[in-house]
């Protein structure tokens, strides 16, 4: 990794972060049948320090539904905690409008991580109804990274990958949103204030991967920018693989 003083370079969106959560996201399997909706929780950290990435996040939303459509469509349930052991859950939703009026709605505030209850969450959830995948993104971990590699692991095993996006550099919050990575068959990737710009991709990314496949993912990048060729790019070196 590209690093200064233990920061991030302005050119860490295309190194090997980067490539690396791509390698990763090509080599994960997806089975849904065609015509189906995929089915994707949406994880936030909404505790004080994420109001600016909140605020981002909810402005880039609708391009996971958009680039779905076409593919039998998304489903997508909003999960975030915040507060003093806040935990909330939104329905299932297919319309981008939808999740932008409850996110929008969505003040952060202080307290701890509950990253565990995110977990378990996507557990129950798939359990009753497969989940293709689960995104999250947050910025530092301030629980039992034992108790985080349990939960993972159960999710792991029913077959749910867990795609974490780390906005800034914790060490603490790396190391445990790898292990979640690993020990569920998803993919880490970094990030901070100068490739931001990133996410909106990668989210779009995950939510064509998890409602369509490869292929439906490297049509996509026929029709996109940078960030999405080089996904397709990624996903060509790996067909030996799926």
């Amino acid at each position: 990794m590209s690093a200064d003083n233990g920061k991030l370079t302005k050119r860490e969106p295309a190194g090997t972060d980067i490539d690396s959560f791509l390698a990763k996201v090509a080599a994960t399997p997806s089975v849904k049948p065609a015509g189906q909706r995929g089915k994707l929780i949406f994880a936030l950290d909404a505790t004080a320090s994420r109001q600016p990435m909140w605020d981002h996040a909810a402005q880039i939303q609708g391009e996971m539904f958009v680039e779905t459509a076409a593919l039998g469509g998304l489903e997508i349930q909003l999960c975030f905690y915040r507060g003093f052991g806040e935990f909330k859950v939104s329905p299932w939703l297919t319309r981008s409008e939808d999740l932008l009026r409850m996110m929008t709605s969505v003040f952060c505030a202080a307290g701890q991580t509950q990253i565990g209850k995110v977990l378990q969450h996507a557990v129950n959830e798939t359990r009753q109804s497969k989940v293709d995948a689960l995104v999250f993104v947050g910025d530092c971990v301030e629980e039992d990274v034992d108790a985080l590699g349990a939960a993972a692991g159960e999710l792991g095993v029913l077959g749910v990958p867990a795609f974490l996006f780390h906005e800034g550099a914790d060490p603490i919050a790396a190391f445990a949103f790898q292990q979640i990575a690993k020990l569920t068959g998803g993919a880490y990737c970094r990030f901070d204030a100068t490739s931001a710009h990133v996410l909106k991709d990668l989210l779009s990314a995950v939510a064509v991967f998890a409602a369509g496949g490869r292929a439906a993912l490297e049509d996509l990048a026929g029709r996109r920018g940078e960030d999405v060729r080089l996904i397709a790019h990624q996903m060509a070196r790996q067909t030996g693989k799926r």
